[in-house]
This record gives structure tokens, C-alpha cells and sequence, in this order.
């Protein structure tokens, strides 16, 4: 049986070598946490590194606020409160 669209982009995502941009843990280091491709192009410019102090910043800033989740914006296209709404929505059925 194929696949579906959302099992396919799980499998993309597992694929992924998420890390922070240091290497380090993100629970130690309070830095975002990307796929390494990602971290890597972000750092191999300035303009990308500023992008990834900022989203620093804002992760520090909702960790220490006690979020979950810090809306950052380098997961550029992914609406995560329209996710959320719709998790909501499935699991209220």
C-alpha cells in the first residue's frame, strides 16, 4: 500500500538530522533546534547568522516564559497554530 502525503513528509522529517546551531543541547543552551542543513546555510552568512541570534533570543525568551513553543520564525511556511487548532479539532471527535 503507498504512502500518504502526511506518513511521506513524517518519514522526510525522521530523515532529518535535527541539532542546534552549537551542537550542544537545546534544554542547555536555550538555541533553537533545526535540521543541521539548515543550521549549516543560516550560519554560512551573516545575514543568516543575525536570523539565527534573533531566533535565539525569541526561544530564550518563551523558555523562560515557560512555552513549549517559541515562534521564532525560522520554520518558515509551517503555521503552527493552524496545526494546533486542528489537532485540537481531531481529538475533540
Amino acid at each position: 500500500m503507498a504512502k500518504t502525503k502526511t506518513q511521506k513528509s513524517l518519514d522526510t522529517w525522521t530523515e532529518q538530522k535535527w541539532t542546534t546551531p552549537s551542537g550542544k543541547k537545546s534544554g542547555d543552551t536555550g538555541e533553537v533546534y533545526v535540521p543541521k542543513k539548515t543550521s549549516d546555510a543560516l550560519k554560512s552568512t551573516s545575514s543568516g547568522r543575525a536570523k539565527l541570534a534573533k531566533a535565539n533570543k525569541k526561544k530564550r525568551k518563551a523558555t523562560k516564559e515557560g512555552k513549549q513553543y517559541a515562534d521564532h520564525g525560522l520554520h518558515a511556511g509551517k503555521k503552527r497554530s493552524a496545526l494546533k487548532e486542528s489537532a485540537k479539532k481531531k481529538t475533540k471527535k
